[in-house]
């Protein structure tokens, strides 16, 4: 990982930050890159192949993850002021009933257009933090488009324009909120691939905090994405509700109000743990950041991933910061990041 922190740089990029509420839509946005025509509509099909597995509790929990593949359209729209060029809806392939939530949203900040002009590029796929301005997750997409490649952030379910007149999905589904956002992400990639501009010969996935556990758990589904990075999450997600502090602890609070606690909190933390799957990641292609700090995900949480997934000691980089300094370090992890997505190869499918 790159030693040279800018400090300078993470507080220009925070200072440009628009605010967490939603503003108005772009005035007469300029989408002209991706062709002719005012309704923009492009159709596109799950690639999601999980394959063979001798695990048995893998099968288990892959079982309640996946879904028929299928084809479904992919719909451009002008976005929010501030939200990148180019807001994507497309259906879940996970369904709750909720007609707003269960249509994904993904802000596209397409690559070239800080500078003026759009280009061909390889793809980061973000994944944001349970912050409701989802701050982090947009400071990650920013600066990866800055390193010249395309940054989608995948909005969550219950955050965002996926919140509708009745407001936010209760706490007490939590888990299926979750289990949702597993497939979004997954199906996220074959949504972007179908765009112009987008080079799929390199999809990478990247997740920080509650969007590294997402991350963690989708990009073991099957081998969708080409490289995988997650930062501040890890695994062994009962035992982290149970003990961990700050931001776990709130979590842990409104699941004990929900009516959530003791085994049935371990049953449905059971159904998208990350190390039941994570031996399907590619450890090669996959990097974990942790804060030697951190007592939101203690090490041993990041520890239990990172043995999971047979990483090697330089894909487990352990930083000097706790939960929240670590964003001191984002123009590193991006400036890596993106030097793996421009110069791996393409993986054979």
């Amino acid at each position: 990982m790159p030693s040279r922190i800018t400090i300078p740089l993470v507080l220009t990029i925070l200072l440009a930050a628009p605010a967490g509420r939603a503003a108005p839509p772009t005035a007469e946005p300029d989408l002209s890159f991706l062709g002719p025509g005012d309704k923009r509509s492009f159709e596109a099909r799950d690639t999601l192949a999980p394959g063979s597995e001798s695990s048995a509790d893998a099968m288990d929990c892959l079982s309640g993850l996946t879904w028929p593949p299928g084809r479904f359209q992919v719909s451009c729209q002008p976005p929010r002021k501030g939200r990148g060029e180019v807001l994507l809806r497309f259906p879940s392939p996970v369904l709750t009933g909720d007609k707003d939530n269960d249509r994904v949203a993904v802000e596209w900040y397409v690559a070239g257009m800080d500078k003026g002009a759009a280009r061909r590029s390889r793809a980061v796929v973000v994944i944001h933090e349970s912050g409701r301005a989802m701050t982090v997750g947009r400071l990650f997409a920013r600066t990866l488009r800055q390193q010249g490649l395309h940054a989608f952030l995948v909005q969550l379910p219950g955050y965002g324009q996926r919140v509708g007149p009745g407001g936010r999905p209760p706490d007490g589904r939590f888990f299926d909120l979750l289990r949702q956002a597993i497939g979004d992400v997954r199906r996220t990639r074959d949504a972007i691939v179908a765009l112009p501009l987008v080079d799929s010969s390199h999809v990478s996935l990247q997740g920080t905090s509650l969007g590294g556990f997402v991350v963690a758990t989708s990009a073991s589904l099957d081998r969708g994405y080409d490289s995988v990075f997650v930062m501040l999450a890890g695994g062994n997600l009962y035992q982290m509700i149970q003990n961990g502090k700050r931001d776990t602890a709130k979590v842990r609070k409104k699941l004990t109000e929900a009516g959530i606690t003791g085994e049935r909190l371990k049953q449905l933390a059971s159904t998208i743990e990350p190390t039941r799957v994570a031996h399907r990641l590619d450890p090669k292609r996959t990097w974990l950041f942790s804060g030697v700090h951190d007592t939101v995900v203690p090490m041993a949480s990041a520890l239990a991933l990172a043995k999971a997934a047979k990483l090697p000691p330089k894909h487990h980089v352990k930083m000097p910061t706790n939960h929240y300094t670590g964003i001191v370090l984002l123009p590193s992890m991006c400036q890596l990041i993106a030097k793996q997505v421009k110069t791996l190869k393409a993986r054979k499918r």
